[in-house]
């Protein structure tokens, strides 16, 4: 029993290590964030008739409140989080329901996204992202042998999601309803789900999403000037036209950080939502392609992260990684798509880029949570490592009286240690 303590009291001392990986391009992408804010800002700033910098300032000071909560979720234990993974499910439909509640929400061109917080306006769904990806990331750890096999264990995260769902359609948010839709079905397919019950609720969810999507006049408008917006250059086609002109005049190399024309006054959300296409013309098709490496580096290595973690028996870490992975990867593929002319308008943000205090927050605590998962991957990893060492010292010693039951008992009291470095976190018997 005491050298049972002791061991246990050395595994404590270990200490794991973030990934270098996920905190370089998490960084890069911040600056880049910071550079282009104050670059593409300075038009918009100049028809608010506010200071040059005041969008900038501002991008700062969210930033700065961002890596407060960044850090201390990376020093926060998952166990702690996954503890209240019920109540976050609820913290979702209260936000989302917040929204409509007079005093509180707050309606800003024409929709009803926000929640009044006195200093600024908090999009709730921003949040909610985040909470979602948590619960269902242990949703999946405890019921992944149902997933697999019945048809009621699959249907329940999803039923939650059309809940989400139908309370987003009401604000009305159909760009962040699909984004909720397809983590949910990315995090289903990599938790084990049975594949041909997959094929069920998706024949019917997209021909419903297709419904709703042609169902308000201004989707339309969107979807038919997507295919033509030269038709109409200065109606309903305006922003994507000159999305495409600051793209275009970027060429290889762009024109040089600050000589954005396109940004001053002619195209709409230079700073939010069509940040990228002012990327592309200062910084030209080589910037693009660098924005572009970032997120895939980030994406790549958080997959690779909650792979690791799933070897490992670490399935709730594991889930979380591949829901911001999914998140952070469709979101950007969805915000440069949009401004390159390839997807319809949708107003969804290049997350750490774009500006805007609810993102900006969000995504870095989903950013501290990933670097967190990275940490205890590290450390588990590491504790693996001295078990499997002291066993092998040990072995020679034990092997003289009875060569075969020494080396059976020495696996299984290096396994009973791993298991307890390692838990099955997900694996229901």
């Amino acid at each position: 029993m005491e050298n049972t303590a002791r061991q246990a009291t050395r595994l404590e001392a270990i200490h794991g290590r973030y990934d270098p990986w996920l905190l370089a391009a998490s960084a890069a992408l911040a600056c880049v964030g910071v550079i282009m804010v104050g670059s593409a800002s300075l038009g918009v700033a100049n028809t608010h008739e506010v200071d040059p910098f005041y969008f900038l300032t501002r991008h700062l000071m969210f930033l700065a409140i961002g890596l407060g909560l960044a850090f201390w979720l990376m020093r926060t234990e998952l166990k702690t989080i996954e503890q209240h993974n019920q109540w976050l499910l609820l913290v979702c439909v209260v936000l989302l329901v917040a929204v409509f509640i007079p005093g509180i929400g707050r309606q800003v061109n024409g929709a009803k996204r926000w929640i009044n917080l006195a200093v600024i306006g908090f999009q709730a769904v921003e949040a909610v992202k985040l909470l979602y990806i948590v619960w269902l990331a242990s949703y999946l750890k405890r019921f992944s042998e149902d997933i697999s096999a019945t048809w009621g264990a699959m249907l329940k995260p999803i039923g939650v999601a059309v809940v989400l769902v139908g309370l987003l359609l009401m604000q009305p948010d159909f760009g962040s309803s699909s984004l909720l839709l397809a983590i949910t079905a990315g995090m289903l397919v990599l938790g084990g789900v049975n594949m041909p019950r997959m094929f069920g609720p998706v024949l019917i969810g997209l021909p419903v999403l297709a419904v709703i999507a042609i169902a308000e006049p201004y989707r339309v408008i969107r979807l038919t000037s997507f295919m033509n917006p030269w038709s109409d250059p200065f109606g309903t086609g305006y922003q994507l036209t000159n999305a495409l002109m600051a793209v275009g005049r970027g060429e290889w190399t762009g024109v040089g950080l600050g000589a954005s024309v396109q940004k001053l006054q002619y195209l709409p959300e230079a700073h939010t939502d069509f940040i990228m296409a002012v990327i592309a013309e200062e910084f030209g098709f080589a910037g693009v392609c660098a924005v572009v490496g970032l997120y895939a580096l980030l994406a790549g290595r958080a997959l690779w992260t909650g792979l690791k973690c799933v070897e490992m028996r670490r399935h709730f870490s594991g889930y979380v990684a591949f829901g911001i992975a999914l998140w952070m990867s469709l979101q950007s593929f969805v915000s440069i798509g949009v401004n390159l002319g390839l997807l319809p308008t949708k107003g969804l943000t290049l997350p750490m880029i774009s500006y805007g205090g609810s993102s900006i927050l969000m995504s870095c605590a989903a950013l501290g949570v990933l670097l967190r998962v990275s940490y205890e991957l590290d450390r588990a990893q590491r504790q693996v490592a001295r078990l499997r060492g002291e066993a092998a010292g040990s072995a020679p010693a034990t092997a003289s009286p009875a060569p075969a039951a020494a080396a059976a008992g020495a696996a299984r009291g290096t396994s009973r240690l791993r298991d307890r470095v390692e838990p099955s976190l997900g694996r229901t018997a």
